[in-house]
């Protein structure tokens, strides 16, 4: 051992700063407030926390109800699962108020808004179905909806207002229900965004490639249309991980390219966990020119109420 001891630091020399004049992230005027038995959805609303996700959720209620005064383009996209959490009714709701003027869907979408329309029923126990190779055969569901899609086709038209057509004009049970159904009859832009064999109706002998890749293709141009038209607008991606924020970032090249201005504009992503391409494709790389994103992770049955119901009240 060496004789010499090794160096230590003095901090008698610290120096400080007083604390009421050091900057603070949090003050108590931005805590939550307390609540009385049957207040008003808006006190509990203004008594959020002005903190962290609670202010981005109020920035972005914010930029969707400036949007929707100066008449500016709203776009939902929806994964699959947001239909299976029951919140339809809502987003049918902010389609008839004219507040969300166009809808993207996964192939998925498609079919549990359909069955919904159907029977009032969706959603198959999987892990049950592929033990005996039963999952994905319902009989009505593809031959309904591959139906649409062929007609479709030969029509010139895309998935989305296809199927929206077919449900309607079969008067199914409970079209009320149908995202696609009131779309069309709302005359609102409604796309389908399919990637061959990921979805049920693809097991079927009445699915055709032809059809489902020019039909996936025809809305694919709609929605690059409705993209182009984002500026100072709102786009917001429920629940898809993969497929719509990869669609999104090729729409809005697109768009960008012919020469459409979409520069400000306000996305959000709402979803269970945060993943990368949503995070990269919908908040981050098409909002670089001056735009903001807000991720707002959390259960679709609980968020996507919350928001709707935020809306409302700020609209």
């Amino acid at each position: 051992m060496s004789d010499n001891p090794r160096p230590k630091i003095d901090l008698s020399k610290i120096k400080t700063i007083p604390l009421n004049v050091r900057k603070c992230k949090v003050s108590i005027s931005d805590f939550a407030k307390t609540a009385k038995k049957g207040e008003s959805f808006k006190t509990f609303y203004d008594s959020l926390p002005r903190i962290l996700v609670a202010q981005n959720l109020k920035a972005l209620v914010r930029d969707v109800a400036a949007a929707y005064k100066k008449n500016k383009m709203i776009i939902i996209m929806m994964g699959a699962h947001v239909i299976k959490c029951g919140v339809s009714p809502l987003i049918i709701d902010l389609m008839k108020r004219g507040v969300v003027k166009a809808v993207a869907l996964n192939g998925a979408g498609v079919i549990h808004d359909t069955e919904i329309a159907m029977i009032g029923r969706t959603s198959e126990d999987v892990g049950e179905g592929i033990l005996d190779g039963s999952f994905g055969m319902a009989k009505e569901t593809a031959s309904f909806i591959n139906q649409a899609i062929n007609s479709g086709f030969n029509e010139g038209i895309g998935i989305g207002e296809a199927v929206g057509a077919n449900i309607v004009k079969s008067k199914l049970p409970h079209r009320n229900l149908s995202i696609l159904a009131n779309a069309y009859e709302l005359n609102l832009s409604v796309t389908a965004h399919v990637a061959i064999g990921t979805d049920i109706i693809h097991q079927h002998p009445s699915a055709s490639g032809v059809a489902i890749g020019e039909g996936s293709l025809i809305d694919f141009r709609n929605f690059i249309y409705s993209v182009s038209q984002l500026e100072a607008g709102v786009l917001i991606n429920l629940g898809s991980a993969v497929i719509l924020p990869e669609v999104f970032l090729k729409a809005i090249t697109v768009a960008r390219n012919l020469g459409n201005k979409v520069d400000t504009l306000t996305t959000a992503n709402f979803d269970m966990i945060s993943q990368y391409r949503p995070y990269q494709n919908i908040l981050c790389r098409p909002t670089s020119k001056g735009g903001k994103g807000y991720n707002i992770i959390g259960h679709h049955e609980i968020m996507i109420p919350l928001l709707y119901r935020s809306i409302i009240e700020s609209i």
